[in-house]
């Protein structure tokens, strides 16, 4: 906090706050751009247009907090994922223990920063199609480049956004053909993390108009390989964590009338991480050693197709947006230190999604007092699951255990379905230009069910290889069986007022409600064979709930070089969905215990006080804690009464950034970046089942400061950055996984990072 504290009083650090109201221009009625650079020194004034209303409206006019950032100011700062996006913006943690295993914490809303069997609490779409899942899924870290902007809403969006959106929701806009002008673009960057791990980074789109006015094509292409920077001491390979992701998009838009556009678009994106990059700290003092039998893979890759109509009514515009998607993705993970790697446990999960979205809405045109938005939504997603839990062809031979086909010992397939359907409004009344009312509803149903097929088989390899037994096993078929259907129907519901006392100034009361839908456990009712004493699968988990009361204000002063956004929030969250973990067995399951709350402040403020000098601070101050809890839920859960959530107290980036004229065409900067993220816990303390026996993973996160330094020089169509990234080269801890089955439990920050960032624009 104190280093904190100094970096922003000398306003050393560059955040999105220059992108919270500033970036890149709309049109009200449309998505055309429009607003004008500025020239010599000034900034850069323009107004960012979100639809985080699901209708184009100024960031200021909109009643709840969000955080906006442009292409270019995403490209600046070198984002292309979403440990940036957390980093920079307020309220928001990233808890990444490796590439493509994300969720982001929001307001304090998480009892862990993993989430096991668990719906995500703030949604992640792109475009119109949602890709947050279960806290133990793959979830893609996808490329931001040629994006239209990435919107972070924070507080529940259950109204517009549905399940999932408990805490929040963040939406990544891709940009769509300009039917007008040929462009292409470029960024390539070059950087070297330590002393020998190469990043290599590729982008380049090219739009095409191919009927003026009519029809448009643009194509976005990237390609990431990146060394390494952790050495796995059980595989003996150095760097293991690894990165090649590629893939692209292709957007086709036709506007045969000014009424009229359909828009086009396929997606396919392949990342693969080699290895994880969850540490030990106990291994090495650089924090950068980890230790498993093999590599762990959190592999993804991401195929979609979407079709978007639009319609402009008279009075109302209607949108129709149809989404088709796979997913397939690898859950491979080292079980061993379950037993301290006294015998060999892995799990093989291979996962395969199919995920079908359908939305409706009409919107009215902004031409009277009244205005609205009417819609429905259909979400199907099927996900197949390969189950393979493996032994090794050694250690089966060594024992002299025999009667498997192979060195798994279990292995058995199951698929999930999931239905949700909703119709969802919002109604809008302006008394004038100065005071207006707004109130939504979404009423949706969900079933989720999940089915064991037929074809695998399990065995007592657990409990031979234990005790030191050798001979055959006994292997026994795993039979079909159809799951419990939980199904789940429910109100979200959100109302506003907002008050401008002056032109520059709005301010609101918002009150608004989230969900996740229910959890079933695919083991309900089994004991344990390790230890019948032990805890028997609850069935599931139903809908937590969540209820968020909010004021804040927003405005600017002095021509705009002076702007502040301030929200403050309690937030009631009931029957609170957990993960638990069996203690024989390392079994995991999803049950409710009582209520937290969450009360908090956010702020963001921007300051342009000379000619080229920029400065910006925001941040968030939280306090999340369990308030109410019986002691049979406690023993469930490993919570206690006063338990605090898995966020930290206090968080937040400042800045400054000076940019100057070299000549009469080119323009150079500085900047520099600190952000801030205080400690917390990483679960809860004690071990289900166990009342007072503290959890042997208990542990926090550590305090930390990343700070990062860019030196720009821009001519014409084209730019060069220097940068240093994680400038003192901190490894603290930011990551704390909470279940011992993992040897390496840590995720930490990546280390130093130098490297040059070329781009290029027709």
């Amino acid at each position: 906090m104190k280093g904190f504290l100094f970096a922003a009083a000398c306003a050393a650090a560059v955040t999105a706050g220059s992108t919270i109201a500033y970036g890149q221009a709309a049109d009200l009625e449309g998505d055309e751009q429009q607003g004008t650079k500025a020239k010599g020194n000034d900034l850069e004034l323009q107004e960012i247009i979100v639809t985080a209303t699901r209708r184009n409206a100024r960031l200021q006019d909109v009643p709840l907090s969000v955080t906006a950032f442009t292409q270019g100011k995403l490209s600046e700062e070198g984002v292309v994922g979403y440990e940036g996006i957390a980093h920079l913006t307020p309220g928001v943690v990233m808890n990444k223990p490796t590439q493509n295993f994300n969720n982001f914490t929001a307001r304090g809303i998480a009892t862990n920063g993993y989430g096991a069997n668990l719906q995500s609490t703030v949604a992640i779409y792109i475009d119109e199609l949602p890709i947050s899942a279960n806290g133990n899924s793959t979830i893609l870290d996808p490329n931001l480049y040629d994006v239209e902007r990435v919107e972070f809403l924070r507080g529940p969006q259950g109204t517009l956004f549905g399940s999932g959106s408990l805490a929040g929701a963040m939406r990544i806009l891709t940009k769509k053909p300009d039917l007008d002008e040929f462009d292409m673009s470029a960024l390539v960057d070059y950087g070297l993390t330590g002393s020998d791990s190469l990043r290599q980074r590729y982008n380049g789109m090219v739009n095409v108009p191919l009927v003026e006015d009519k029809l448009g094509l643009r194509v976005v292409g990237f390609y990431r390989n990146e060394d390494g920077y952790v050495d796995n001491i059980g595989t003996g390979v150095e760097n293991s964590n690894s990165l090649k992701d590629w893939g692209g998009r292709a957007i086709l838009l036709w506007e045969p009338t000014d009424r009229l556009s359909v828009k086009l678009l396929a997606s396919h994106e392949d990342s693969y991480p080699e290895d994880s990059s969850l540490i030990d700290p106990n291994l090495s003092e650089d924090r950068e050693t980890r230790y498993s039998e093999r590599p762990d893979l959190f592999t993804g890759v991401l195929t979609s197709y979407n079709a978007t109509v639009d319609y402009q009514f008279d009075g109302a515009h209607f949108t129709s947006s149809t989404t088709y998607s796979d997913f397939d993705q690898q859950f491979f993970v080292d079980l061993a230190n379950t037993f301290a790697f006294t015998i060999p446990f892995r799990l093989d999960a291979a996962a395969y999604d199919k995920i079908f979205v359908e939305e409706a809405r009409l919107v009215s045109d902004n031409t009277s007092n009244w205005e609205w938005v009417i819609g429905g939504f259909y979400y199907y997603k099927r996900r197949d699951v390969d189950f393979a839990y493996r032994a090794s062809d050694e250690f089966l031979s060594d024992r002299g255990l025999t009667g498997l086909p192979n060195d798994t010992y279990t292995q058995f397939y199951n698929h999930t379905n999931i239905h949700e359907l909703a119709g969802f409004g919002e109604l809008t009344y302006r008394f004038s230009d100065k005071l207006w009312v707004t109130g939504g509803l979404r009423y949706g149903g969900t079933k989720v069910q999940t089915i064991t097929e037929d074809g695998g088989y399990q065995s007592n390899y657990l409990t031979a290889a234990l005790t030191g037994y050798s001979g055959p096993l006994a292997v026994a078929p795993v039979l079909a069986a159809e799951g419990e259907e939980a199904s789940a129907s429910r109100f979200a519901y959100k109302g506003s007022i907002s008050y401008k006392p002056a032109d520059n100034i709005t301010t609101y009361a918002t009150i608004s409600t989230g969900f996740r839908t229910p959890i079933v456990n695919a083991r309900a009712g089994a004991a344990s064979l390790n230890d019948p004493t032990d805890i028997i699968i609850p069935d599931g988990a139903s809908s937590d709930k969540l209820t968020n009361y909010e004021v804040g204000l927003k405005g600017s002063w002095m021509d705009g070089k002076f702007t502040a956004n301030l929200a403050a929030y309690i937030i009631d969250w009931k029957n609170i969905q957990v993960q638990a973990n069996r203690v024989s067995d390392s079994v995991q399951f999803a049950t409710n215990i009582g209520a937290a709350r969450s009360k908090g402040i956010e702020f963001e403020f921007f300051m342009n006080p000379a000619d080229g000098l920029t400065m910006s601070l925001n941040g968030s101050f939280n306090d999340a804690k369990v308030t109410d809890l019986t002691p049979e839920e406690a023993a469930f859960s490993g919570a206690v009464q006063g338990a605090r959530l898995a966020s930290p107290h206090f968080q937040g980036s400042a800045l400054i950034k000076y940019a100057f004229d070299i000549g009469d065409d080119a323009r150079g900067y500085v900047s520099t970046t600190i952000t801030h993220v205080g400690s917390f816990p990483g679960l809860f303390q004690y071990v289900a089942g166990q009342p007072g026996v503290e959890q042997p993973t208990y542990d926090y996160t550590e305090s930390f400061e990343n700070v990062n330094v860019h030196v720009g020089y821009e001519k014409d169509t084209w730019s060069l950055v220097a940068y240093v990234q994680n400038l003192f080269d901190d490894h603290s801890i930011t990551y704390v996984h909470p279940e011992a089955f993992i040897a390496s439990r840590y995720g930490t920050l990546r280390p130093r990072t130098i490297g040059l960032r070329f781009s290029y624009e027709y």
